[in-house]
């Protein structure tokens, strides 16, 4: 289940003096209709939209991710294969993030929400003074069914 509808969207864009357009509206709703589909890339958003009947074209759908996900709307994650993802920006930028298990033969990208890095954390800011908001993990390796593939 989402924590946000298409609304809470639309006053998020207001607060930083942007319009919700159509456009915009048509992507962020893909967002919230596929949720449980983290991680889609702008070629995953304009097929759905072609699915769709949309007449937006991969250009704009680039060009609006960007601007979302630089609005803070949107995150955009890189997992070392040259392609963006992007997924809704649901979390308290003072929160920590999920993490991701990357497989480096089928690119398939697991989450997982286990962190044991808070007293890391905390001893790496005692000792540099830096002020730790946020941190992101990403584990390259094989999934279990590419390793049970690679072993046959």
């Amino acid at each position: 289940m989402n924590k946000f509808s298409i609304e809470d969207l639309r006053q998020r864009l207001q607060e930083k003096d942007y319009k919700m357009t159509e456009q915009r509206r048509e992507i962020l709703q893909i967002f919230l209709d596929h949720s449980s589909e983290h991680h889609l890339s702008a070629e995953d958003v304009h097929g759905i939209l072609r699915k769709q009947k949309s007449e937006i074209g991969l250009a704009t759908v680039y060009r609006s991710l960007e601007l979302l996900s630089n609005l803070g709307i949107l995150l955009k994650m890189e997992f070392g294969d040259g392609c963006s993802r992007y997924e809704l920006n649901d979390n308290d930028p003072f929160s920590h993030r999920h993490h991701h298990l990357i497989c480096l033969k089928c690119h398939k990208v697991i989450e997982f929400h286990e962190d044991k890095l808070d007293e890391l954390e905390a001893e790496i800011a005692d000792k540099s003074g830096f002020e730790i908001v946020n941190h992101e993990v990403k584990f390259f390796g094989y999934c279990k069914e590419c390793r049970e593939e690679m072993q046959d």
